[in-house]
């Protein structure tokens, strides 16, 4: 089976159902990784001259009107997913939570997010090794519906959730360790 190339357009239903259902591997080409990171040195600059950005150097909702230091902005991103893992009752199965997946990195992919290179490869990795983090079928928040899986995904990123890998249920923190994901 060949390796799936992500770019942000190119994904097929017969690529999704590759990697989904059958384990197919995946990778970012290097212009997708440069047009990350162009999307990315934005972020970080923004940060460093203390932009008023919302949701990047602010809060969310409510919390617009708050500047978020520099020093925090990190956190404030990983609180955000802390609270928004808030999915409840049956969990998706692996071919699901590997299709969510999927989809998030070949979204990402499309370089407008700001997100660390880094942070997608880590996912990528996780399909290519094994790692399918636990996604409750039901909850989220705000109108977009997919908040609370994506955070279910994304705990397992730091070390926190849970995980499936090699078949067996176990803490993000071991899949992790096991697959030898940084």
């Amino acid at each position: 089976m060949s390796t799936i190339i992500l770019n942000g357009d190119s994904l097929t239903l017969e690529d999704f159902i590759a990697v989904a259902r059958h384990g197919a591997k995946i990778d970012l080409p290097q212009d997708v990784k440069d047009n990350m990171q162009k999307s990315r040195d934005l972020v970080e600059k923004y940060v460093d001259e203390e932009k008023v950005v919302y949701g990047i150097t602010t809060g969310f909702g409510k919390f617009s009107d708050v500047n978020i230091s520099k020093e925090d902005t990190k956190r404030l991103q990983k609180n955000l997913i802390m609270s928004h893992a808030c999915g409840v009752g049956e969990i998706f199965n692996v071919e699901e939570s590997r299709g969510v997946m999927l989809l998030r990195v070949n979204a990402l992919a499309k370089g407008y997010s700001g997100i660390r290179i880094s942070t997608v490869q880590t996912l990528v990795d996780m399909l290519n090794k094994g790692v399918t983090p636990i996604i409750p079928q039901q909850g989220s928040l705000g109108s977009s519906g997919d908040l609370a899986p994506l955070a279910h995904m994304v705990l397992v990123m730091f070390g926190e959730g849970e995980a499936i890998y090699k078949g067996e249920r176990m803490t993000g923190k071991d899949a992790m360790a096991k697959a030898g994901i940084p």
